[in-house]
């Protein structure tokens, strides 16, 4: 008799419900002229939260999304899911230009001399 296999598959956490955080206190720089005189980015969308948005582009219809595309500079095209994703792509592109993280400063004083030796060492 021949016994009869099944495959079991593992489900695993899929990449979009994962978070990462770092523990770091961040400090955004101003990119642009506009950032520089007080535009903190919130008119164009409303909101810098990916869950968010994407829960306002969930209760829009179809000519709302279009319209809203319109408004925000995506071309509305009739595919519903294509111009979801269209309109992510581009909130992600404007959260990360309003968002970008100063340069860390590497202050050299911060190391112990007793570090520095060790350091050192391996030159």
């Amino acid at each position: 008799m021949a016994k009869k296999t099944t495959k079991k598959t593992v489900k695993g956490k899929k990449l979009n419900n994962l978070a990462q955080t770092h523990g770091k206190e961040e400090k955004f720089q101003p990119t642009s002229l506009e950032q520089i005189w007080g535009d903190d980015g919130m008119s164009k969308y409303s909101t810098f939260d990916p869950l968010t948005y994407e829960d306002a582009l969930d209760e829009y219809s179809k000519v709302d999304l279009q319209s809203h595309a319109t408004r925000v500079g995506v071309v509305p095209v009739d595919n519903v899911t294509l111009l979801r994703q269209r309109l992510m792509k581009e909130f992600h592109k404007h959260v990360n230009a309003y968002r970008m993280p100063s340069q860390p400063t590497n202050d050299p004083t911060v190391v112990s001399k007793e570090v520095r030796q060790i350091l050192e060492e391996g030159k």
